[in-house]
C-alpha cells in the first residue's frame, strides 16, 4: 500500500531527524539546552501503560528536589493534579541531563495566560521545563512550601517567584511570537550558527511549525508557538518582572462594584442623559486607566471584567428605567393634559415636565367661569339630542378658543365652562391673554346666533366672570381619582362675577386685579362695587367692553356719563347720578348698567342705605 509506505518513510526521516537532533544537542556549547518533542500531547487518556511509563521515567528529572509542608493537612492541598506530565520525545531525553514537564493548560476561552509551576502526579511534585531550565542555569535548586490553602511559596536560587493558591505563574507576555530569537533547527544541524549566539544561554528547542500541533492561543497572537511561552516565563524569573494579582484585589472589586453602584445609582437619577452618559464614560475608561497603570508600572493585574461589568449593567439599568420612567411620566402628561390643554402646551409639558408640579402649587392665575344665560327655558324646549348637538357645537367652539390662547379648561359643568390661564403653563400676561379669550368668545358666539336663527334653534348667550390672583393649582382629589383643577378665593370670586353679570345686565364682568394686570390693550369701565358673599372687602367690577377699535363714539360717550354717574352715586348724590344714567340711557338706552345704576339710584332717594355706606353693593346670593 503507497499510503502505508509513505507514512513508513516519514517516520525514518523523522527517527533520522531527532538523532541528528540530539548529537547537535551532545556537542552544543551551550550552558543549558532543554527542547521537548513530543507525541499524542492531546490524547493522553488514550495512551497505553508502555507509552505512561515512558513519560514517567523522562521525566523523573523534574521531580522537585525540595518540597516543605506547613502541616500534615499541607500534603493534600488542592494542587493542579495530571494524568501524566507530559515529557520530550525519548531521544531528546536521553540526550539531556535535565527534563521537564511541558503542560500548559489554557483557559476557558482557549487563552494561555498562565503556566503551572507545580504539577503533582502520584503524590510527586513536577516541575515545567521553564523553571528546570533556570534551576539548571543558576545550579540551585528549587524549593516549594506547601500550605493547606495551596501553594505558599516558591523560590530558585533566591529569586522569588509569585504564583498562586494553585502554583500557577501568571505569564508576563514580552511580546507576539519571536520576541526572543528564533534559530532554525537546520542551521545547528549545518553548522552555520556561530558559537555566541548560544554561549552561556539558556536555549529552548521546539517546534514552532502550525502543523507540529505546539501552536497555542495568547494575549497578543492566536498563533503563538509554545515552546516560547515556557522562554517567557523564563525571561520573567530572571529578571523579576511578574504579573501577580495582590492580595487585595478581590476587596478592591469589591469596593469598586460597590462605590461604582452607589455613585451611578446617585448620579444617573438626578443628571440629564448627556452629563450621565459623561459620568460613565468616566467611571469606566478611569478604571480602565488605573488597572492599565497598575499593569504596566506595577505589574499588578486587577480584575476588570466584574467592575467594567456592573458600570455598564448599572448604567443600561438606570438609563432605561431612566428612560421608561420618563415616557411614562410623558404618556401620563399627555394623557392627563391633552383634554383640557392647548397641543402646544401639552408639548411644552412633555419636553418640560419639571413645570408641572404635581398635587398643588400656589401660583397667580386668571380664573375664568362662564354660564348659558336661560339654559334651563332652552333645554326643556330641545329634544335630547338636539341640546346635546348644540351644547357639543357652543362648547367646542368657546373651548377651542381657549385652548387656542394656551389656557387650561378645568371642567365642564353642564352649560358652563371652567378655565384658568398662567398654569401649569407660564402665561407672562395671562389677565390680558385671558381678556382677549372672552372677546374672541363672545364674538364667535355672536357669529353662532346668526347661524342658529338660521337653522332655527334657540340663540345662546354667554356670561362671563374673570378674576386675576393667586391661586392653587395642581392634581387635587382622592388617590384613585385626580383633577387637575384650581382653589382658593380668586376662583370664588370669578365664580360670583360670572353670575353678577345677571344684576347689571351685561355678559363679561373682570375684577379690578383682572383690569389692571390686562393694561391699556383692553376697554373697560368700572361697572361698580360689590360685596361678594364670602368676602369682607369690597370688589370693584368692570365691565370687558373689547379692543379700543371695538368700542365705538356712542359707546365711549356712554362710558363717560356713566362714570360721572358712578361718582355722584358714591357721594350720595342720588339726583345727580340720576341725571346722568339718564344721559347714559339716551346715548345707548339698552345699557344694562346704567339701568340698574338708575333704579338703585330711585330706591335709595325712598330708602338711603346707613351712614355707614361705603358706596358698594351688597349682593344678597352667590
Amino acid at each position: 500500500d503507497k499510503t502505508i509506505e509513505k507514512y513508513i518513510e516519514k517516520l525514518k526521516f523523522q527517527v533520522d531527524y531527532d538523532m541528528q537532533l540530539a548529537d547537535a544537542i551532545r556537542h552544543s556549547k551551550a550552558k543549558i539546552i532543554l527542547g521537548y518533542f513530543f507525541q499524542d500531547y492531546e490524547n493522553v487518556g488514550h495512551q497505553t501503560e508502555e507509552e505512561i511509563s515512558m513519560h514517567e521515567e523522562n521525566v523523573q528529572g523534574s521531580l522537585y528536589k525540595f518540597e516543605n509542608y506547613t502541616s500534615e493537612a499541607a500534603l493534600n492541598a488542592p494542587l493542579i493534579e495530571v494524568m501524566i506530565p507530559q515529557s520530550n520525545i525519548t531521544v531528546i531525553s536521553n540526550a539531556s541531563e535535565y527534563s521537564g514537564a511541558i503542560n500548559i493548560f489554557p483557559d476557558r476561552d482557549g487563552v494561555v495566560r498562565w503556566m503551572p509551576a507545580v504539577l503533582k502526579y502520584n503524590e510527586m511534585l513536577y516541575t515545567p521545563i521553564s523553571l528546570m531550565a533556570l534551576s539548571a542555569y543558576l545550579e540551585v535548586p528549587l524549593s516549594v512550601t506547601i500550605a493547606e490553602y495551596g501553594i505558599e511559596s516558591l523560590d530558585i536560587g533566591g529569586f522569588p517567584i509569585p504564583t498562586d493558591e494553585k502554583g500557577r505563574i501568571m505569564v508576563n507576555y514580552r511580546g507576539p511570537q519571536q520576541s526572543f530569537p528564533h534559530i532554525p533547527i537546520t542551521d545547528i544541524l549545518q553548522g552555520g550558527i556561530p558559537e555566541d549566539a548560544v554561549r552561556d544561554k539558556i536555549v529552548l528547542v521546539g517546534t514552532t511549525a502550525t502543523g507540529l500541533y505546539d501552536m497555542r492561543v495568547t494575549p497578543f497572537e492566536t498563533v503563538y508557538p509554545g515552546v516560547e511561552i515556557h522562554a517567557n516565563v523564563v525571561d520573567n524569573v530572571l529578571s523579576q518582572d511578574f504579573l501577580k494579582q495582590p492580595a487585595w484585589a478581590s476587596i478592591y472589586d469589591l469596593l469598586v462594584i460597590i462605590t461604582v453602584g452607589l455613585l451611578l445609582g446617585f448620579v444617573l437619577p438626578r443628571t440629564e442623559v448627556v452629563y450621565g452618559s459623561l459620568a460613565g464614560v468616566c467611571l469606566f475608561s478611569g478604571h480602565i486607566l488605573f488597572c492599565q497603570h497598575l499593569f504596566v508600572d506595577k505589574g499588578l493585574v486587577l480584575n476588570m471584567t466584574y467592575p467594567l461589568a456592573v458600570i455598564l449593567l448599572i448604567y443600561i439599568s438606570i438609563t432605561v428605567y431612566k428612560y421608561l420612567a420618563e415616557s411614562r411620566q410623558k404618556r401620563f402628561i399627555k394623557d392627563a393634559f391633552s383634554t383640557y390643554l392647548a397641543p402646544s402646551v401639552v408639548k411644552q409639558l412633555v419636553e418640560s415636565p419639571e413645570k408641572l408640579v404635581l398635587g398643588g402649587e400656589e401660583r397667580e392665575i386668571t380664573a375664568f367661569f362662564s354660564d348659558v344665560q336661560g339654559f334651563t327655558g332652552i333645554s326643556e324646549k330641545l329634544s335630547p339630542k338636539e341640546l346635546v348637538e348644540l351644547l357639543n357645537e357652543f362648547l367646542t367652539e368657546m373651548t377651542d378658543i381657549v385652548l387656542n390662547h394656551e389656557g387650561t379648561v378645568d371642567k365642564f359643568e353642564g352649560d358652563a365652562i371652567i378655565a384658568f390661564f398662567g398654569a401649569p403653563n407660564y402665561i407672562e400676561n395671562h389677565a390680558e391673554v385671558a381678556c382677549r379669550s372672552c372677546i374672541e368668545m363672545q364674538k364667535k358666539l355672536a357669529e353662532l346666533r346668526l347661524k342658529w336663527k338660521s337653522e332655527g334653534k334657540p340663540e345662546l348667550k354667554m356670561r362671563i366672570g374673570l378674576c386675576t390672583g393667586t391661586a392653587v393649582v395642581g392634581n387635587m382629589g382622592s388617590k384613585n381619582r385626580m383633577d387637575y383643577t384650581m382653589m382658593g378665593d380668586t376662583v370664588n370670586t370669578a365664580a360670583r362675577l360670572e353670575g353678577v353679570n345677571k344684576i347689571y345686565g351685561i355678559y363679561t364682568l373682570v375684577s379690578e386685579s383682572t383690569c389692571t394686570a390686562a393694561g391699556n390693550g383692553i376697554l373697560s369701565r368700572e361697572i361698580d362695587s360689590i360685596n361678594v358673599v364670602g368676602k369682607g372687602e369690597p370688589v370693584k367690577i368692570f365691565q370687558l367692553l373689547g379692543e379700543p377699535q371695538d368700542v365705538d363714539k356712542p359707546m365711549l360717550d356712554t362710558i363717560e356719563r356713566y362714570t360721572k354717574g358712578l361718582d355722584a352715586y358714591r357721594t350720595r348724590a342720588w339726583n345727580d347720578a340720576i341725571t346722568f344714567f339718564k344721559a347714559a340711557l339716551e346715548e345707548s338706552p339698552d345699557d344694562g348698567p346704567s339701568k340698574t345704576m338708575l333704579n338703585r339710584c330711585h330706591e335709595y332717594l325712598e330708602n338711603p342705605p346707613d351712614e355707614n355706606w361705603n358706596g358698594s353693593y351688597s349682593m344678597a346670593t352667590k
